[in-house]
């Protein structure tokens, strides 16, 4: 369904408050792969503060739709939203990747109530995937698997493998989202290994390919909308994205995959966010 004015704005305020909470795990932790969790705020936020059908009091509800963060790194920018849905308290951050803690620079399904899948090693989330959308198949059950990819990590060959499993099972009930932010942790990715035509490979393999400013509302609503009426063929969401996306000096940055920074720093990237 298309997004209103109001659940845009709405939308947006969330989006801002989880950057700035993004930069605070930043501080707390003492680093985080930064870049890429502010990169996809507007994705996660979309999805779990519209799509997905999940209850945060309930947290293996069986009938839940299934969200895997396949790049797993982005912890920082994933583990909060869950803490803002309502899945635990965001006063509990503030121990993100500390002795202890539930919360690491990757997720872990068996300690992050809300989580689905443990993530980490790159390239195997989307696999993952097709086996949840095979099992809910099986199950003769409705909910949809979400999945969420770097654009780096589809290097991988075992992206390509899923891919090909997905439309070859017409998988209509999984949906793929790429993060293109067009870098990864050692430069541009058409410098370390060229994806292009990215989105003519998604076709080739079978999938329907459908691309979006990955920090508009209205443009990820309506690919959204698109994925998720899918039957036989399913929807891969090309999702146009800056790395460090709101603060300005990290935006297009490379050196900002991983970072860390003092509390003056994050006053500077608080106030960059304030200015989108």
């Amino acid at each position: 369904m298309a997004c209103s004015a109001e659940e845009i704005g709405n939308l947006e305020k969330i989006a801002r408050e989880l950057r700035f909470t993004m930069i605070d795990i930043v501080l707390w932790s003492g680093g985080a792969h930064i870049g890429g969790s502010l990169s996809i705020a507007e994705i996660l936020t979309t999805l779990y503060f519209k799509y997905l059908n999940v209850r945060p009091n309930e947290p293996k509800w069986e009938e839940r739709d299934r969200f895997i963060l396949s790049k797993g790194h982005a912890a920082a920018g994933f583990i909060p939203v869950l803490a803002k849905k309502g899945f635990f308290s965001e006063s509990e951050l503030k121990s993100f990747n500390h002795f202890g803690s539930p919360f690491a620079m990757h997720p872990d399904g068996n300690k992050v109530v809300g989580c689905d899948v443990s993530a980490g090693s790159l390239g195997h989330g989307l696999s993952i995937g097709v086996g949840l959308g095979l099992g809910a198949r099986y199950l003769k059950k409705n909910y949809k698997t979400v999945c969420l990819l770097g654009d780096g990590e589809c290097c991988e060959g075992s992206v390509w493998e899923a891919a090909m499993s997905l439309a070859h099972f017409k998988l209509g009930n999984v949906i793929t989202i790429v993060d293109r932010n067009r870098l990864m942790i050692d430069g541009p990715t058409e410098e370390i290994m060229r994806l292009e035509p990215f989105a003519d490979k998604w076709r080739s393999f079978g999938l329907e390919v459908v691309e979006a400013n990955g920090h508009d509302f209205a443009e990820l609503s309506a690919a959204l909308d698109k994925a998720w009426s899918a039957t036989d063929k399913p929807v891969v969401i090309i999702a146009n994205t800056v790395k460090g996306k709101g603060v300005d000096f990290m935006e297009n940055n490379v050196v900002w995959h991983y970072g860390s920074a003092d509390s003056e720093l994050a006053e500077r990237a608080k106030a960059s966010i304030m200015k989108v």
